[in-house]
């Protein structure tokens, strides 16, 4: 506990974000001192120290009006480890069958004592308006097709894990570009670190104009395997599509799925990702899933620190604020 507060401290020192809304508003600095919170947490871990007392005494509320397992169960349990309380709450059976806004529902958990305020809703900006209504501290666990910021973050750490460093690197992000919330905050975060980018799928699964965030466009995967470093494979997001974007679900495997042909003819040391849920035999084929080159599992493993240390960063943001408001 001593440990993970002296540099817990030193780390956040340097953290002046009240809300975690996105990796477009973050800096790479900003982002970096998050990578290396979460590498400390993990540090903590392997040496035996699971259960900190860094957030005692203060309520996480996770708000979520959309399904979700990893993310859901990741924020709880990283709640826990820092010794938080938690309120876990879901739209179904809720006031707001009732006709209270999302807003309302929001300030009457946060009327309760809440400190930090997590979530998840299928409409794009939903944690900004949160964000601008209460006095809690917000993070984004996805906001519809907007952003998924600790996903990206997961995703960039267990690259770093593994590889050292971002810069120079080439990462693709392949499937469904056009409706992936965990695209764009992997194109904020990965470009700011200093990686190349290149988005690949289908043509009417890019969306316009992406070159502007400076990724690179390819609709040929075959065409782009030997100069990637890191793939990741994202899910077509079938319940946010209203008409069809490819042929066929077979059609889409075959152009744009990753299977044991395709892994021996990229990088030998190429890593595999995805965000899950996986579509098996969709996005990538099970040997791909459970290879050697994939790191799916230890994205999930990472989750876990990675929302730690955001959640860690805020709270300790706010105590400082406090402190700097406290009769002298």
């Amino acid at each position: 506990m001593n440990a993970a507060s002296e540099l817990g401290n030193s780390l956040s020192d340097d953290w002046s974000k009240k809300h975690l809304l996105g990796l477009e508003e973050l800096s790479a600095d900003e982002i970096t001192l998050i990578l290396d919170q979460a590498a400390e947490f993990k540090r903590l871990a392997a040496s035996g120290e699971t259960k900190l007392g860094a957030l005692a005494g203060t309520v996480v509320a996770n708000l979520f009006f959309e399904p979700s397992t990893r993310t859901r169960t990741s924020f709880a349990l990283a709640s826990k480890r820092l010794s938080a309380d938690t309120v876990d709450f879901s739209s179904a059976g809720s006031s707001l069958s009732k006709g209270e806004t999302f807003v309302d529902t929001a300030r009457n958990i946060e009327a309760m004592g809440v400190d930090l305020v997590v979530v998840r809703h299928s409409t794009p900006g939903a944690p900004h308006l949160l964000a601008k209504h209460l006095n809690a501290s917000v993070l984004n666990a996805g906001d519809g097709t907007h952003e998924h910021p600790t996903q990206a973050l997961l995703d960039i750490f267990t690259i770093r894990e593994q590889r050292g460093s971002l810069k120079g690197l080439t990462v693709a992000l392949v499937g469904d570009i056009l409706h992936s919330r965990v695209a764009r905050s992997n194109i904020w975060g990965l470009t700011k670190l200093g990686a190349r980018v290149i988005v690949c799928g289908p043509s009417t699964l890019i969306p316009p104009h992406v070159e502007k965030l400076g990724v690179e466009v390819s609709n040929n995967f075959d065409e782009i395997l030997a100069e990637t470093d890191c793939i990741n494979l994202l899910r077509i997001q079938f319940e946010r599509q209203r008409s069809a974007f490819f042929p066929s679900i077979r059609e889409y495997a075959h152009l744009f799925g990753m299977n044991g042909d395709r892994i021996k003819r990229s990088r030998k040391d190429v890593l595999i990702l995805a965000p899950g849920p996986i579509n098996r035999g969709v996005e990538l084929t099970p040997d791909v899933a459970d290879g050697s080159h994939s790191v799916i599992l230890d994205q999930v493993t990472n989750g876990l620190v990675v929302r730690m240390a955001c959640l860690y960063l805020l709270f300790q943001r706010r105590k400082q604020e406090s402190a700097v408001g406290a009769p002298q």
